[in-house]
């Protein structure tokens, strides 16, 4: 080897390091080792570069978090509803443009279930309004699951706006999608997803709670109150038991399998996957802003990259999911206390060179 293919080799061997050097830096001035953290990983070009876990999973037990450490996913878990709504119109037993009406006829006002059609709820613009009385009912909202989070919505007399027309953000849509996919499918939701996204997927440790979360083996959530970290999970969070907008709990490490598995068709042929993944164009759009969203992706700019991914945000759970198509790179953060991911995201891509 000549002096100048030394010189060139070392310098490739460095750089890696150096990039872990400044990653480690970044997340160890973010978490403390004896508090509530996070778990980190990124790959590259199929590869994963690093991954790692700081801080406490538990206060309490003192149990450190690893990168197999689970955690609430937040919304990211609409991605895995949306992909049980896409395989059951793969599989020809209902269409994205099936009325609401088709599954829930009940509603006060009549013409709402025949204008709202699934491809609304998949992509934010159905129009329905949230009618819980989340702070009236805090109580019952600490153990509703996603029926009774969707029940109040057959009360509405008319929608925010036509369907299709413009978008906002929708929880409840997603409760509806879950039992939807029990209706048509004939088993609950979360076996379904289980069967047909996670366990194809390669996903062995991550769940779906189907009311409380697990008794053991996950990380729970923190608030700081300025003095002391108070939990902030199942229990102390209403609306936390409704699953089908948050109830999935994985590391990042089966994320990381799951988004090997999107890419690869392994549960949808590519036809659905590149559906899902492409800005949903509707004729009667009227929104002050261009539509970012597909089926239930959000594709969105950043540092001058076009993204693919989707943030979670549940009780003192933060999660940020991100895959950068052009320089094949995948990002995913899982926090158990509320930390501003954005900035996060903006230091991890500038430490890449993104």
């Amino acid at each position: 080897m000549t002096f100048s293919a030394m010189l060139l080799f070392l310098s490739s061997c460095q750089q890696p390091m150096a990039t872990e050097s400044k990653l480690d830096k970044l997340f160890d001035s973010l978490f403390k080792k004896d508090e509530p953290g996070g778990a980190v990983l990124i790959a590259k070009d199929g590869k994963t570069i690093f991954s790692k876990g700081f801080g406490l999973a538990d206060i309490k037990t003192k149990e450190g978090i690893t990168p197999a450490t689970l955690f609430n996913v937040g919304s990211i878990s609409k991605t895995f509803v949306a992909f049980g709504i896409l395989k059951l119109a793969d599989e020809g037993k209902l269409f994205l443009d099936d009325e609401l009406y088709k599954y829930f006829p009940n509603f006060k006002d009549s013409t709402i279930p025949h204008k709202v059609k699934l491809k609304h709820m998949l992509t934010h613009t159905s129009g329905l309004p949230n009618l819980r009385k989340i702070n009236e009912d805090s109580v019952f909202y600490l153990t509703a699951k996603d029926e009774g989070n969707w029940e109040p919505v057959y009360q509405a007399d008319s929608l925010e706006f036509e369907p299709g027309s413009r978008y906002t953000y929708s929880n409840i849509a997603f409760n509806g999608l879950a039992l939807i996919i029990e209706k048509v499918s004939g088993m609950k939701w979360q076996e379904y997803i289980q069967k047909n996204i996670m366990k194809p997927a390669g996903m062995k440790i991550s769940v779906i709670q189907d009311g409380p979360y697990p008794e053991s083996g996950v990380s729970h959530a923190y608030w700081y109150d300025g003095k002391n970290y108070l939990e902030k999970d199942y229990g102390e969070e209403p609306t936390f038991p409704a699953s089908g907008n948050g109830g999935v709990w994985s590391s990042v490490e089966e994320l990381w399998k799951y988004e090997q598995a999107v890419q690869r068709f392994v549960f949808l042929d590519r036809g659905w996957i590149k559906k899902s993944r492409t800005v949903f164009e509707h004729k009667n759009w009227s929104g002050s802003n261009p539509s970012e969203l597909g089926l239930s992706w959000f594709m969105t700019n950043f540092e001058n990259n076009k993204l693919i991914g989707h943030t979670g945000s549940q009780g003192g759970f933060r999660a940020d999911y991100v895959w950068v198509p052009a320089k094949n790179v995948f990002y995913v953060i899982l926090c158990n206390t509320p930390k501003d991911l954005y900035e996060v995201r903006k230091s991890v891509f500038k430490i890449l060179e993104l």
